[in-house]
């Protein structure tokens, strides 16, 4: 069955090569050209383009891999592979880059096999037949991955590795899974405190021989211990030895980019950013200039024309990095201390790690809109093995798969993702019916129904403004994002709130 739909899947993945792609494509092509091209010390301090190599080690190497590949081939006469040749993308390029998006993909796949696995060694549940179709199906990865062009869906699938060995009491082969996606792509550091806090808990206190200290086994401890350094060392002991540590790093973590991206994440701060616009209208129209920050004069606030720069507001207070830390951190200890004590409880613990996600998506600096799958996909796994929470992954992979929609802002694809987030809405609500004799299944609210509803009307909306209007054609970034963030935010309030009373 599971075989038929990624045939099924595949093909369709196909049908949207022609499809428009973004500047990650061209990202990704020099992410090529500079690994195959320059020597190791120079792969972080090249900048002949301005798309530039931040993501870890071990994805540098996975593009190093994929252009020799093309190099043994002679793919497009190896073009793709120059530095220097820009913005190239020839058919042949497309077609390559695209087909390795969807061949990787097939690690999603094992990633969700690991997860169903892992729900059978501990219960029987029959709605574990669904999983597949639930993930490998989600709009947004189709969006963001295969027309948009992003390798999402290879990441997400170690990280589903990594989740069904967690919740299959593989401690040591979940971890060494997870140290291995963080030197691909760092964004899932997000989620690295419940994976800790989990493994102190449970494998770190099983006793395993006399040599324990506050109760937890340092054998246990140094065997963890070894995976994790001994990978990260595998990962950035060469750029170590080059002296390229701290260049690296400083690629991986730039803090000067600003509170929110080009298109704001529907999080908390688009939101705030929204805020302080109204109030900078409110101040104009009531004569108090006076109370606006000096350049705000002749300006809206916070900006949604589509660059990325420091956000400065204008009445409200401009938020540094350290904020976004702050509030971050206080929201994460209540839910650690709670899962430090709940002992060892897989579920909890995938609950753990959605939130992680989510609070680092609601409050984090300068997220992007695309983050919100790093809650959806683990939330469909959390939705066939916990009902209580179904009702939220129903509304949370709407509205995040809907919030993706500028993304592809060309008309020819209005189509494509109208059909894409219909077609996995449709099939997340049958999931839903599959379960109503369950007396824990939690119905959808008058509320939930009712902003579910409003997505048609802002579509509309938003679709018609820059046709009317040309000179708003930003305004439908800000329309998506106050409108999902609203969304957004009022169901990480229940998940979080229904996390810290669950018994």
């Amino acid at each position: 069955m599971m075989l038929h739909l990624i045939i099924v899947i595949s093909c369709l993945k196909l049908l949207l090569m022609p499809c428009y792609t973004s500047t990650d494509f061209e990202v990704h092509r020099n992410w090529l050209a500079i690994t195959h091209s320059l020597p190791l010390e120079q792969w972080y301090q090249d900048t002949t383009s301005e798309w530039t190599l931040d993501y870890p080690p071990f994805f540098a190497w996975f593009e190093f891999s994929l252009a020799k590949v093309t190099s043994i081939f002679n793919i497009d006469g190896q073009e793709m592979l120059r530095v220097e040749n820009l913005n190239h993308k020839s058919f042949q390029t497309v077609i390559f880059q695209r087909l390795t998006v969807i061949i990787t993909d097939f690690v999603l796949a094992i990633g969700v096999k690991f997860c169903c696995s892992a729900i059978n060694f501990k219960q029987q549940n029959e709605l574990c037949k669904f999983l597949p179709a639930l993930v490998l199906t989600n709009a947004g990865l189709f969006i963001v991955d295969h027309v948009h062009f992003q390798y999402n869906g290879f990441l997400l699938g170690i990280f589903m590795m990594s989740i069904g060995c967690m919740m299959s009491d593989c401690y040591l082969s979940s971890a060494l899974l997870f140290a291995i996606l963080l030197n691909l792509k760092h964004i899932y550091v997000y989620c690295a405190p419940a994976y800790i806090v989990y493994l102190l808990s449970t494998y770190c206190r099983k006793q395993n021989g006399s040599l324990c200290i506050f109760g937890i086994s340092l054998v246990n401890l140094i065997k963890l211990g070894v995976i994790v350094i001994g990978t990260f060392a595998l990962s950035f002991g060469p750029f170590l030895e080059k002296g390229q540590f701290l260049i690296v790093l400083q690629r991986l973590f730039p803090f000067k980019r600003g509170l929110t991206h080009a298109y704001w994440a529907p999080n908390f701060w688009a939101i705030y950013n929204f805020t302080d616009r109204l109030a900078v209208i409110l101040v104009k129209k009531t004569g108090l200039e006076v109370l606006l920050k000096e350049g705000c004069q002749n300006s809206l606030g916070a900006s949604t024309g589509g660059l990325v720069k420091d956000t400065v507001h204008c009445v409200l207070p401009t938020i540094p990095p350290e904020v976004c830390f702050i509030v971050t951190f206080a929201l994460l200890f209540p839910l650690l201390w709670k899962l430090w004590n709940k002992g060892e409880d897989s579920v909890h613990f995938l609950r753990a790690v959605i939130l992680c996600n989510f609070i680092s998506y609601m409050f984090g600096w300068h997220v992007h809109e695309k983050a919100i799958l790093l809650v959806t996909i683990p939330m469909a796994v959390l939705s066939v093995v916990s009902p209580t929470e179904s009702s939220q992954f129903i509304v949370l992979s709407a509205v995040g798969n809907f919030s993706l929609f500028p993304l592809l802002f060309e008309e020819r694809e209005t189509v494509i993702k109208v059909l894409l987030v219909l077609l996995h809405f449709c099939l997340t609500m049958y999931v839903a019916n599959q379960r109503r004799i369950n007396k824990n299944q939690r119905p959808l609210t008058l509320i939930q129904k009712i902003y579910l509803f409003m997505h048609l009307p802002v579509f509309i909306i938003s679709t018609f403004i820059p046709l009317m209007y040309p000179s708003m054609e930003f305004l439908p970034l800000l329309i998506y994002s106050v409108f999902c963030s609203i969304g957004i935010l009022c169901e990480f309030v229940g998940m979080y709130t229904y996390f810290l009373k669950v018994k």
